[in-house]
């Protein structure tokens, strides 16, 4: 089955709006989000780039921590035994393009790019073709980290629950192989990650499994799977790019915030 290219955009109405994107600029409109039910590519239209959205409405955004190996040892971390997870607040997604704002609270803000997963169906104590079979699409996130208020708190929710600190995109996009996702991170231009699904400790389905005996997954929820090592430091007046094979490119300048 050919892979389907969804995105979000700012209509002309000046509306969120979903659609499939049929070609660079053209976009299929849909009346809901692809997991909705009738929700089907309607009439074309062009779009400007600056109007593309963030692929994604989730009641809520799961992110796991040291699911790469070399990235725990990098913080000097142990391997866990089992998946370690945290949430964001979906008021901290960033649309592409968008800035990704430092905080006055934190002089050490890293980026960690991440191949993150959207669901499509209702996940609950899901068997492993069940999880399969919830994943909609995959898309590429950056799980922004306040580092120095990580290491205050002992705890991830201040220090990656800022407004911008979940920048995900730029589409969202079907039937690609979860086991072989090459994932690339660009500071500036200069490569800082690069990784592949099949590096994962734990699979994409295995942490859905894992995340759905825990709490009830509802379609449009967001699982973003753990980075790569070479995580680090980025500064205001720098670009990142986090390039998920067959996503495309999500690219954010960063800004400091306004005083």
């Amino acid at each position: 089955m050919n892979s389907i290219r969804y995105i979000r955009y700012l209509s002309r109405e000046e509306r969120p709006q979903w659609g499939v994107e049929v070609r660079p600029g053209v976009v299929a409109r849909m009346p809901g989000p692809p997991w909705s039910k009738g929700s089907f590519p309607g009439a074309e239209e062009s779009f400007e780039e600056w109007r593309r959205l963030a692929p994604v409405e989730p009641t809520k955004i799961i992110c796991v921590g040291r699911n790469y190996l070399a990235h725990a040892r990098e913080l000097g971390n142990v391997a866990p035994e089992q998946p370690v997870i945290f949430m964001k607040p979906p008021s901290a997604i960033q649309h592409p393009r968008k800035p990704i704002i430092l905080p006055r609270q934190s002089a050490e803000v890293h980026y960690e790019g991440e191949i993150a997963v959207v669901v499509g169906a209702r996940l609950k104590r899901a068997t492993l073709d069940q999880a399969r079979e919830g994943v909609l699409g995959v898309t590429a996130m950056v799980d922004v980290t306040a580092r120095d208020l990580q290491r205050e708190d002992k705890r991830f929710t201040r220090a990656k629950g800022f407004d911008t600190f979940a920048p995900l995109g730029p589409a969202l996009v079907t039937e690609l192989d979860l086991t072989q996702i090459a994932i690339t991170v660009k500071l500036d231009g200069q490569v800082v990650q690069q990784g592949n699904s099949s590096d994962m400790t734990w699979s994409i389905p295995e942490l859905l499994v894992y995340i759905s005996s825990i709490m009830t997954l509802e379609p449009g929820d967001v699982v973003s799977t753990g980075t790569p090592a070479g995580v680090g430091p980025m500064k205001a007046g720098q670009k990142l790019e986090v390039n998920v094979e067959g996503v495309g490119v999500l690219s954010n300048p960063i800004e400091a915030e306004a005083a």
